[in-house]
């Protein structure tokens, strides 16, 4: 069986904004702070959600931030045992790294690559 995807994220312009249309539109609950890293939301501007309080429970966890300067996105993080390892792989396969890893090693670190079609993937462990 491959790795799971474990988390999402909607990154926008407007973060406040973003997040009321989803909350109204999902019924999404958000738990505002920080980001791993800068690299995917301005500092106190990510808003966290808990899969497990959405729908049946079963849902993944995820956040919506970014801010001025933050391009508009739409992404998924894949679990693996070692980011740059992961990272390195995705490159020998000919694609483009973009960020990583970054975040605080033994708690969360991610990383990002442009798959061969164009898109934005992310890869999350704590290593």
């Amino acid at each position: 069986m491959g790795q799971p995807v474990v988390h999402f994220e909607i990154i926008g312009t407007d973060p406040p904004k973003l997040r009321g249309y989803y909350a109204e539109l999902f019924g999404w609950e958000f738990d505002t702070g920080n980001a791993a890293t800068e690299a995917v939301s301005q500092h106190g501007n990510y808003g966290f959600v808990d899969g497990s309080t959405t729908g049946d429970g079963s849902g993944i966890n995820g956040g919506v931030g970014g801010g001025e300067g933050y391009e508009p996105r739409v992404l998924f993080y894949v679990s693996v045992a070692d980011v740059e390892a992961a990272l390195q792989k995705a490159e020998r396969l000919g694609v483009t790294r973009v960020m990583g890893p970054d975040g605080t090693p033994g708690t969360l670190v991610v990383g990002k690559f442009i798959d061969p079609e164009g898109n934005v993937v992310g890869v999350a462990g704590a290593t």
